[in-house]
Order: structure tokens, then sequence, then C-alpha cells
């Protein structure tokens, strides 16, 4: 910015005997519209070194005051509100297909998921998949998750390790004899399913008496808390990093906040003829206050991820703006029953505030505005 643009003062004007014409016909040389962080306001063309000292009867129509706040700028995505990303249980005994859950059911930790030849196949918690059966002699991360689950259902008699006891089968025979199977001490591959926590049935790929190949997927599951996803581009991953705060705008209008709990990359192989793969962001936010979506099992939503942030600044509306010939922007400081026109430096535009700062701007300083 030129010296000229920091210059508040106004040299002396010499008004005619006539009747005075309101001074914003004098200083308004053109009109100017902004349009900065989705919000417009009309700005007056102002000339600082022809800018005259008003007087009472020409100050502005309206009037607000510097003041310091957070602005927040802030970008929309379009959500789906539901239970999030879905996993497939696929089965891995053979048999016919005997007892199913239903779509939306949450299955617990040591309850049956479905059934094969009627024998329950079990859900329970574990980071690692079910991939061998297991027995006396067996050591391994399956083990210990095996064991952790059978003191969480309530067996005792065994160390916790990764190691297969003959303390661990004793504890195994008797879960087997409560679930109406065969106490053999020993887990068939297939008889459990690991997951992370409780599940929610999202939908059911397979009907009773259908062949249960080792293979096939019987049913898709998803987490039990409703969560909203979001699909961005990867250009916006900086802005949807895990833990980050985020807004989300619920059908109504209703605005809770959120954090962001998963984010990963989802490329699709595309389709047709000459197929293009295609590489987004897929995000997950848990609501902190789950209750707000109660009622709604599925839903549009608006996500918003801030972009910038300035806490703690000196700011206006924009339409307290003023557009200077000079270049630049100003605003009209209301000074008792006179103003004059001072240049501003701009900073963030959000919500409808613009940050400033310049010569004399504080907080409380009072300034004009358009309407």
């Amino acid at each position: 910015m030129t010296d000229t643009l920091l210059t508040t003062e106004t040299p002396e004007v010499t008004r005619p005997r006539r009747p005075r014409r309101r001074r914003r016909r004098t200083v308004l040389l053109g009109v100017v519209v902004l349009a900065v962080a989705g919000a417009a306001a009309t700005a007056t063309l102002v000339d600082l070194r022809r800018s005259p000292v008003a007087a009472s009867n020409d100050l502005p129509p309206g009037s607000t005051t510097v003041t310091k706040r957070n602005l927040i700028d802030t970008r929309s995505f379009d959500g789906e509100l539901g239970y999030g990303p879905t996993s497939a249980v696929v089965n891995r005994t053979a048999g016919t297909i005997t007892a199913l859950p239903i779509q939306g059911q949450i299955v617990h930790r040591g309850e049956v998921l479905y059934k094969v030849d009627n024998a329950p196949v079990i859900l329970l918690f574990g980071s690692l998949p079910a991939y061998r059966a297991l027995g006396p002699g067996d050591k391994g991360l399956d083990v210990k998750q095996l064991e952790q689950n059978l003191k969480a259902l309530g067996y005792t008699g065994f160390t916790v390790d990764e190691t297969f006891t003959s303390q661990t089968a004793t504890a195994v025979k008797a879960w087997q004899d409560d679930l109406g199977l065969p106490e053999t001490g020993r887990v068939d591959l297939g008889r459990i399913v690991f997951a992370e926590k409780d599940l929610r049935v999202d939908s059911v790929d397979v009907g009773l008496a259908e062949p249960a190949s080792p293979g096939v997927t019987v049913l898709h599951s998803s987490g039990t808390a409703r969560v909203v996803t979001v699909q961005l581009e990867t250009s916006a991953q900086k802005l949807a990093t895990v833990n980050t705060p985020v807004s989300v705008v619920l059908p109504g209008g209703q605005r809770v906040a959120g954090t962001i709990s998963q984010a990963y990359t989802v490329i699709d192989p595309g389709s047709g003829p000459n197929p293009q793969a295609t590489t987004q962001l897929e995000v997950v936010v848990t609501l902190t206050d789950a209750k707000a979506a109660e009622g709604l099992d599925a839903a549009s939503v608006d996500v918003l991820l801030t972009q910038s942030e300035r806490k703690s600044v000196l700011a206006v509306p924009v339409a307290a703006l003023v557009v200077l010939r000079e270049g630049g922007y100003g605003v009209e400081v209301i000074d008792g029953s006179s103003s004059h026109y001072v240049a501003v430096e701009t900073g963030l535009f959000a919500n409808g505030y613009v940050e400033i700062s310049g010569s004399g701007i504080a907080e409380g300083t009072k300034v004009g505005m358009a309407k």
C-alpha cells in the first residue's frame, strides 16, 4: 500500500452557501460489489485525497463497531448420516445355513451371528481375524484374543497369554457345553468371528437353507453408532485429518459438533468398456452428541470443514468496507458528529465479517455501514 493510501488527514474544504447536498453524493464515485467468502456487499468507491470531513447531517445511514472475534472460514461438503463403512462376514465352514440375523440387529460379544448345520458361529472381540483352528499347544495373538474373550464371558481357571494350555482347553469345553456344541476343547476354524466391537447387521447376503460353502459372504456388518461419511477430493486431504473437529448440519438445520474419527483413501476402478480409476478420500465423522441424530437411520447432511481460522482479531461486517480509488479498502470512522475515511488492511473474510487493521483502528471504534 502506498503512502497515499495510509494518509488519513483530509484537506480543508470551502463549502458554498447554497443548500448543501449530502456528502455521500460528493464522494460517491462509483459502486463496487464485494463477493467474498460467500457474502456479497455493496461498497462505496472513495478517493481519500478528495474526501472531506462529514458534518452531523452527512453521517452514514448505519453504523457498527470494530470488535474482537474469532473468524472461521469453512467449506461445506455433502455427507451421509448412517452407520459408517461396512465389512463382509465370510463363512469358513461347510454345511447349510440354518439361522440368520435380521437387518439392523445388534450382535454383542459371545452372541450368535448365524448358524451352519444348526451349530452357532459366535462373535468374539479381537483385531486379528480368525484364520485357523485353535487347540492345546498353539501359540499366538489369536490364542490370547480367545482367552481374553473367555475371561470376559466369565470363564476362569487359565492364564491369559499367547499359549493354549490344558487349562485353556478346560475353559473352552465349558464354553462349548453352554453353546450346545461337542466338548472337544478345540475351536474349529469357522466357529468364531473376531471383530473389534459389537456389530450391526447392515445386510444379509444369503438365505436360509442355502449352501454355506467356505468363502461365501453371509452378511455385511457396520458399527452400532450413527456416524457421517463424506467423500472428498484428495486435494482436500489437509482439511480432513483424524481428530479434527467439524460441524454437521442435520436435516432441519440443527448444527451439531463432530470429530473426524477415520480418514482413508478409496479407489474406484470404474466400469464400462474403458474404465478409469478414480481416487477419493473417505472420511468418517463421529458425532459428539449421539442423541442428536436419534430417529435418523439415514439422511443427507452437510459437513463443515475449517479452511482458515483467525483468533481474537479486529473485525467488522463486510458491508462496512469501502473501496478506495487508490486501491485497497477502507472504513468510514465516526467520531462524534463527524466522520472520516481510513485505509485498512484486510485479512480473513468469514461468515459476513472481515479482519481489518489500520491507523487508529481499535476495538470499539465506530464505523459507518452502507445500510
